[in-house]
């Protein structure tokens, strides 16, 4: 993949940066829009299958209308009435009621029935199956009161519990990630259409699906290539960064492959086709990414392995409760609804809430500190990470040249040659030029007027700068002029991975300056506080091992990974997962997203592609490494107070069970459902004002 990294690392062809300028108004070819039917993609969300994107807007209609309906059924209940001291009982309020409550059951209650339906033939009860079987023995229950069976109804237990349960999904639903559109953005990648040439070379637009293998195309200054093929005339610098994660523009010329999706820079290109469809490179990454995104795993989350146990408890209490006061000798109508108390108040209202609330509060915490989560459950899992793995361009480098090192020649200083360099270098916008000027700009050296500009074809470039003629070259030229060079200092730098220029005055060699992609000081600190938490830190990279080994080096990786073409570094993070070690992926190219998508967690750059970010769990708005230590302990936090929620809205069953069943009934003490929901209501209110305390 880097077998240009040579001629990069010569700073070559400035002859077209000149030309820049003129091609400023060449818009890009618009991105494909019309690929929006991926409604096959699966949805990785944690809600035991439920938790599809598009099901969002139909809890929140759900929840606003059984809510309204919900005032009339609690003024209408005569237990709520007795709670606060009223009478407002008419002729007929119960059938009324029954009606209201009705509407609640099937209409609000239904997601919960048609969850359960699933769980069941999963044979895998959850807190679907759990909140399903509350309000259907509430309902049946209370129906049968209305229409001559002695005891209370519980409408009101009903509509309450759908209630707060549909808002617990609904914020659940907000606060995870919906269906993940990497496939449509990877789509947008490629431009509409394509310059065709025909056999007398006359352009037209044609649609990229008309292309095949062999046609010609043309290439415009600034457009993408339309797709896979080998160049049969021109020359130009490539962007491949957000494909290959190379981290310079690569020069490209006769009989060399270019990449579709990638960036024509500078000269015009003619590209005879070579792969079409789903054969390209864009279209392999998308199974890529399609094949990692369904093979994961739909763990059951906290909540519905708690929902499952006190199912189980539910019906074990509940049976058991019936039979005792029957054996005792009590009438079946006071026995089934001692039942009905224990089966309906086993499904804690909080526990609706207990996961959803600590989930709003920690996606508004990560938020502010720049962290944007897309998966809950592997967000998660990210307290349990054993090794983090990161991209180097773009993420643990700027992706941007900057200088590094210059050495001035006798009689000469570090701000001598930088002023000329950047001089001569100030109108070309080639990353290696950007870098010295930028160095020249952050250390306030005015630059010197350049007249007589020319670039030197591979070798470099030469102009005129206070009236002396100035070169800025590659080692080429210098060699081929025999001129002496510090040979140690400019070894050093090439081992390095540095690219290095030679800067000439009147044709008298004054200094080599050496430029590289330059580290991200949050980067040492994210390895640095990794090591410190036991985390193994590993680079991946499509680079050269030299540039690899000299940013691990800056860095203190553990383990380097260089040279990886794009296909296999979804394969390398399989290779570590191999080992037993739970794996983040951190990246920002599209080169990057099936890795992101393999890993056990993957985390994207915020400054990377929409791709990336669309495929990734968690997203660092702010590009910060840092925030990858911040993201594993805001993750380990979370879990706490999830585990702390679960234990305060589940815990009270260990009273309100035995009360229920009425095991102090022989002194006289039976728990009413009215004080049962008043232990309800508790709970609930604990549950929130825990999940408020969760901290950053």
């Amino acid at each position: 993949m880097n077998k240009d990294d040579e001629k990069m690392h010569e700073h070559e062809d400035h002859d077209e940066h000149k030309d820049h300028d003129e091609h400023k108004d060449h818009d890009e070819q618009k991105d494909h829009e019309e690929h929006k039917d991926h409604d096959d993609h699966d949805d990785h969300g944690d809600h035991g299958g439920h938790d599809h994107g598009d099901m969002v807007e139909d809890f929140k209609r759900r929840f606003l209308i059984s809510l309204i309906i919900t005032i009339p059924i609690l003024v209408l209940s005569p237990m709520i009435q007795g709670f606060i001291g009223v009478d407002w009982r008419f002729s007929g309020d119960m059938y009324i009621l029954f009606g209201l409550s009705t509407v609640v059951f099937f209409y609000g209650g239904w997601p919960f029935i048609t969850g359960a339906k699933d769980e069941l033939k999963d044979k895998s009860p959850g807190m679907m199956t759990l909140i399903a079987l509350a309000i259907t023995i509430a309902y049946g229950y209370s129906s049968f009161v209305v229409f001559g069976l002695d005891g209370n109804q519980l409408f009101w237990e009903l509509a309450t519990l759908v209630d707060i349960m549909l808002l617990g999904h609904w914020i659940e639903m907000k606060s995870v990630m919906g269906a993940s559109n990497a496939l449509e953005e990877l789509v947008k990648l490629m431009p509409n259409e394509a310059h065709r040439l025909d056999g007398d070379g006359n352009v037209e637009d044609v649609p990229i699906s008309e292309l095949k293998s062999e046609d010609s195309v043309l290439v415009k200054p600034g457009e993408k290539i339309p797709v896979d093929g080998i160049i049969v005339d021109g020359k130009s610098a490539v962007d491949e960064s957000m494909l290959t994660g190379e981290s310079v523009p690569v020069e490209k010329k006769e009989d060399d492959e270019v990449i579709g999706g990638s960036v024509n820079k500078e000269g015009s290109l003619t590209v005879q086709v070579k792969k079409t469809g789903e054969d390209s490179y864009l279209s392999q990454v998308i199974t890529m990414v399609k094949e990692a995104q369904d093979s994961r795993s739909k763990t059951q989350d906290l909540t519905n392995r708690a929902a499952k146990w006190l199912f189980y408890l539910a019906l074990s209490a509940g049976f058991i409760t019936l039979f005792v006061w029957l054996s005792l000798g009590y009438e079946f109508d006071m026995a089934l609804e001692r039942m009905v108390t224990v089966m309906v108040i086993t499904c804690p209202h909080a526990l609706g809430l207990a996961s959803p609330l600590v989930v709003a509060v920690s996606t508004t915490l990560s938020a502010k500190q720049g962290l944007l989560i897309r998966n809950r459950a592997n967000f998660e899992n990210a307290r349990n990470l054993d090794a983090v793995v990161f991209d180097k361009t773009g993420t643990l480098t700027k992706g941007e040249f900057g200088v590094t090192d210059i050495v001035p020649a006798e009689g000469y200083d570090e701000d001598k040659v930088l002023r000329i360099a950047a001089s001569l270098e100030q109108n070309s916008e080639h990353p290696i030029a950007t870098g010295i000027v930028n160095e020249a700009k952050g250390r306030e050296i005015d630059l010197g007027e350049i007249q007589e500009f020319q670039s030197l074809t591979g070798k470099g470039i030469e102009g005129k700068v206070d009236g002396k003629k100035i070169n800025v070259v590659s080692i080429g030229f210098v060699q081929d002029k025999e001129l002496s060079y510090d040979e140690e200092h400019f070894n050093k730098m090439s081992e390095e991975g540095k690219t290095v220029v030679f800067v000439l005055l009147q044709d008298k060699l004054i200094g080599m300056i050496g430029v590289a992609d330059m580290v991200r000081e949050t980067a040492k600190e994210a390895i640095a506080a990794l090591k410190e938490m036991g985390v193994h830190s590993i680079m991946l990279t499509g680079d050269n091992q030299k540039v690899a080994d000299w940013v691990a080096g800056q860095l203190g990786i553990d383990e380097v990974y260089a040279g990886v073409l794009p296909d296999d570094k979804a394969n390398q993070i399989k290779k570590i997962k191999d080992k037993g070690l739970k794996v983040a992926m951190t990246g920002d190219g599209v080169n990057d997203a099936p890795a992101l998508a393999t890993a056990d967690l993957g985390i994207a750059i915020g400054a990377g592609t929409d791709v990336a970010m669309e495929t990734a769990d968690v997203v660092l708005v702010k590009s910060n490494p840092n925030d990858v230590v911040a993201l594993m302990n805001l993750s380990r936090k979370t879990y706490r107070k999830m585990i702390q929620n679960l234990w305060w809205a589940t815990g009270y069953n260990i009273i309100a069970i035995p009360l229920a069943a009425g095991v102090l009934a022989p002194w006289g003490i039976v728990l009413s459902p009215a004080v049962g929901a008043v232990l309800m209501s508790m709970s609930t209110v604990i549950v929130a004002i825990n999940a408020k305390m969760l901290k950053a």
